[in-house]
């Protein structure tokens, strides 16, 4: 499995673990892992799922409709174990997001950064990912992403099939999230062309110590769409509830940023 660490060596520093998109990769993470290190004072680790970037080939293939549980419950323990990484802190973007949300409910982690999660399947999701098979066949997308896995056509299948098959429309994960134990910070753009508003409403609504950042003229990629005012929301998240200052009792508030 592909990875990279960044920022500090300090053992007793907190890890912030990061869980690429569907099509993402350690890669494709670009210089957000640096600056989270070097903002937040942290070390991170960004890795790139079986199948994705450098790592070796998807263990379930095609994926059934449970591949986000198999990688919270399975894979993603077995790293941390292998990594010696206890209570991480999770950072995970769209599909990332979704399985950060999944494993927090049954291990224990400091705290849950889910930027553009799903935990329903929306029909806006279906249109876009259809959107996607078309552009991957007629564009030059499949060239782009080449740049960023070993296996490109083996990443973007495995993701595009999935999603589009009749028996994915019932996925949903709802159902673990008031058995998360951490605070959660939710980070949605306003045009997101994958998730609606009512993505973030139902984690806001199921866990318990939520807070909500509403990004406009923000899509689906809030970190390369409004890298500045991410990064700051993450701060004063992390300032407030799992810094030096931040408070013993849980609360839920909702942020727009502007």
């Amino acid at each position: 499995m592909e990875y990279q660490a960044f920022g500090s060596c300090d053992p007793g520093a907190a890890t912030l673990v990061m869980l690429h998109e569907g099509l993402g990769s350690v890669a494709m993470w670009r210089d957000f892992p640096q600056s989270l290190a070097s903002v937040l004072g942290v070390s991170v680790v960004a890795y790139s799922r079986y199948g994705y970037g450098q790592s070796a080939p998807a263990r379930l293939n095609p994926r059934p409709v449970t591949y986000m549980h198999e990688e919270a419950l399975s894979v993603l323990p077995q790293l941390l174990r292998g990594l010696e990484i206890e209570r991480p802190i999770l950072l995970g973007h769209s599909d990332g997001g979704s399985i950060a949300l999944i494993h927090a409910s049954r291990h224990p982690v400091r705290g849950v950064i889910a930027m553009a999660p799903h935990v329903f399947v929306e029909d806006l999701s279906v249109r876009s990912i259809a959107a996607a098979k078309v552009a991957y066949e007629t564009t030059s997308l499949r060239e782009r992403l080449a740049r960023y896995h070993a296996n490109v056509d083996g990443a973007f299948w495995g993701w595009n099939d999935i999603w589009l098959h009749p028996d994915f429309r019932s996925w949903n994960i709802e159902g673990f999230l008031a058995d998360i134990r951490s605070p959660v910070l939710v980070i949605q753009g306003t045009e997101d062309e994958y998730g609606t508003e009512d993505q973030v409403r139902a984690i806001a609504a199921g866990a318990g110590d939520v807070e909500l950042a509403l990004m406009t003229e923000c899509g689906h990629s809030p970190h390369r769409d409004q890298p500045a005012r991410v990064m700051e929301a993450i701060r004063v998240w992390f300032d407030t509830k799992l810094g030096k200052n931040s408070e013993s009792a849980s609360r839920r508030r909702t942020t727009s940023v502007t």
